[in-house]
Parts: C-alpha cells; structure tokens; sequence
C-alpha cells in the first residue's frame, strides 16, 4: 500500500471545504435531467405576481449573462430560453443531507457551514489516501451517486480551503498551501478574500490598499487603528492565517424566523393575521425541531416602497408554541403600525434561544394543567408535516374564507425562502 504520511504535515492540519456547483438548479438537473440537464435554468421566488429574483443559475445560464440577484424579468430579457423553476427546499434539504452523508464516511470532523457547503478535517483519515485521493473520492462519489458537481479546496486551514474550492468551478479541484498564497492569491484584489466584503474593501481602498498582497503587507497597527479587533484579522487573513477549527458541533441559533415578501400588499391586522399565523407556526415548529424555546420574539414589515421596520418584545415565558409567538407579533403589528398603510413583506423572528430542557419555564396553574396536551398535540402535528408535507395540518386562521387565496398563494412561494435562502443573494452561489 502506497505510503501517504509524507502527504500529511508533521504538524498541523489538513482541511477540505466541499462547495457544491449552482446547487439548487443542480438538483432539479439531477431530479429530471430529460428537461433541466445542460439548459440554461434559475430558481427563483415569486414570478407571476412579484418582480421575482434569481435566487441561483446554472451555468449555462451564467454564460447567458444571467447571475444571482438579477430580476427575473431582466433574466428572460437577456435570455429568452431560461427556464424559471419555484424552489423545492424539501428537495434541496434531501440532496443536501446525502451529499453530506458521503462527506461524512470520511472523516467525523465535519462542519456544515449551509445547506451546499461544508469543512471537513481528514487530518487523521490517512486510511483513505493523500488529500487528493480523498478528494477525488468525495467529488466522484457525489456525482456518481447523487448527479451533483461540487469544487473541493484542499488547504492547511479552513480560510484557504474555502479561497481553493473557488479557484476552479465547476467540478475542479484545487490545493493552497501557505507557500503558495503569494503567487495565487496577493495579486487579487481584496474583495475576493473569503470575509472581506465591499464596504470593507471600500475602506481598505481609501487606505490605499487595493490587493490581498497590499494586505498582508500593512501596518497592523494601522489596521487596528481602522478596524477595531478585524484589524489583526485582516493582516493575517492576507498572509493566509487562520486558527479556525472544524466543529463538528454546530453553534446554536442566536435566533430562528421567516420572512415572506407578499404576492399582494396587506392592509391592516385584519389582512395580516393568517400570514402571521403560518409564519409563527413555522418558526415555532423549527424551534421544537431544535430543541429551543425562545425568550422574545421579532417583527419585521417592509413597506412598497423598500422601507424595512423591526420590532421586538420580551414574551411572558420562554416557549416553543406558534400561539405565544403569534400573539406577540399580533401585538407588535398592532401597536408599531398604522393600519391603513400597506405592507410588502412580514416577517417573524424568534430570539434569546436557549436549550428547552435548561430553560425555567414559568407557567400558571392553567398553563401547567394544559401543558402535556399543547405538547402532544405539537408532537402529532410535527409528525403528520414530516410524513406528508407542509400543508398536511393548517389551523383555522390558516383557512379563514378572506384570506385562503392570499395564504395559498404564499404558502406555495415557500414561507422560508427568505430566511433559509434569499440571504444567500449577497455572494453568487456556486
């Protein structure tokens, strides 16, 4: 057997970050390659009724011209032939577990950073081969079995892994070491630093420094001096540093909510009750999923014009119920807004998460008599959704004559999409 210690380092670590390639139209590519495989597609929100955003694009898409965050009206301009596809999150979960599930056969380190990305420390998984063996296992085990392609960074720490999957998609395979980052990455500008984002590229400009070169060579004082404690970051995130570990525990919600931008503006409480209704169920059923119970709970409006409002309040006990949540953001609308002005997007947070089990929940003699049945009656709901989908139990607000058409419609645009997904607009996914 080939002798792959000389591969590994004396010291230190050997990380992978496994980014999958256009994810979620990859997905629907490999659920019905007859219609998707090879044609230019993008997923996207709302389009009948709402000016709908490309969430993600193929790549033959992107040849088009087509990118993520680009109006879908604009997409259809550009390239007539793009097929618009409605998220399928159930589906993109599905895909994302198995991918993962392959990942994981190699090393126990392994942290999942989104839904089509994730580090893995094989430092101690030399019984599989060099990295790149590794690797190349990984990359070809997902395609083969699942009909995904995905870039592979392979690197000394978890910063340059990430820098190394970018340098070569779709489908490529890429190492960095440290001795490296002077050639591959310092003539780049800093921008395409993994954490650096446009304002702080902005200032580091005004500063005079343009490229990750410029970086790693600054004053780090002078940085400090500019940006606080990200200072030091900065400098060492220039000469390829990073003490970052791969943890395999992920850290705990701060918070948990969802965010729906309407297919039709609402008026009033009246008109916003049943959709803060399915928001609180959902936020609800993921708190319960999580084991966590929430201390507060959040509001966000947006108005037709883009103006965004966010209001909060403590709730009398921690809880895990769609009713406490709901009446809360019932409360917050009605006390925060007027209710003849429009509102274009609802949203619902939950805050102040903490483990069910180590919160002290307070309850009343009515409360506690009724508090095994409120939980098994959760239970039984959770179970039907898991088995036979999202819309399997709707409470009677969720059906009310008024507003079934308005929460069919936004029910089937998918409630989550904002918060699981439409966050993601702010880096193009690949």
């Amino acid at each position: 057997m080939q002798n792959v210690d000389q591969y590994y380092p004396a010291s230190g670590r050997v990380i992978l970050h496994v980014d999958m390639n256009a994810f979620y139209c990859s997905v629907h590519e490999a659920e019905d390659p007859d219609q998707y495989k090879g044609k230019p597609t993008a997923v996207a929100g709302s389009v009948e009724m709402r000016k709908g955003i490309v969430v993600t694009c193929s790549y033959a898409a992107r040849r088009q011209g087509i990118s993520t965050g680009m109006q879908v009206q604009k997409a259809l301009r550009i390239c007539p032939s793009l097929t618009v596809i409605k998220p399928n999150f159930h589906l993109y979960r599905k895909y994302s577990n198995a991918f993962m599930q392959i990942a994981y056969s190699y090393t126990p380190l392994l942290e999942a950073v989104s839904i089509d990305e994730c580090y893995l420390d094989i430092t101690g998984s030399r019984q599989f081969g060099t990295p790149l063996e590794i690797a190349e296992k990984i990359q070809r085990r997902i395609m083969e079995e699942l009909g995904l392609p995905c870039s592979i960074g392979i690197a000394p720490n978890k910063l340059l892994a990430k820098m190394a999957s970018d340098l070569k998609k779709p489908n490529g395979i890429s190492v960095l070491r440290l001795r490296d980052v002077p050639n591959i990455l310092w003539h780049k500008p800093c921008n395409e630093m993994f954490g650096i984002g446009g304002k702080t590229a902005e200032k580091l400009k005004k500063l005079g420094i343009y490229s990750i070169g410029q970086l790693a060579a600054a004053d780090e004082r002078m940085l400090t001096e500019h940006f606080g404690v990200m200072g030091s970051w900065l400098k060492r995130a220039g000469n390829g540093i990073d003490h970052g570990v791969v943890n395999p525990e992920r850290e705990q919600s701060k918070s948990i909510g969802h965010t729906t931008t309407l297919p039709r503006d609402v008026v009033g409480i009246a008109e916003a009750r049943p959709i803060l209704l399915n928001l609180s169920d959902q936020v609800a059923r993921r708190l319960r999923k999580q084991g966590l119970v929430a201390a507060g709970i959040q509001l966000t409006i947006r108005t037709p014009d883009m103006k965004t409002i966010t209001r909060s309040r403590q709730l009398d006990a921690p809880s895990e119920t769609a009713e406490d949540i709901y009446k809360a953001a019932c409360d917050l609308y009605v006390r925060h807004w007027r209710g003849d002005k429009p509102v274009r997007l609802l949203g619902v947070t939950s805050q102040g998460l903490s483990p069910k089990e180590e919160a002290a929940i307070q309850l009343d003699l009515f409360d506690y008599e009724r508090q095994p049945k409120k939980e098994s009656l959760n239970k039984a709901m959770d179970m039907l959704r898991n088995k036979f989908g999202e819309n399997a139990v709707l409470t009677a607000g969720m059906l009310s004559d008024t507003h079934s058409s308005l929460l069919r419609n936004h029910k089937e645009r998918g409630t989550s999409l904002q918060k699981d997904n439409l966050g993601r607009l702010e880096r193009d996914q690949d």
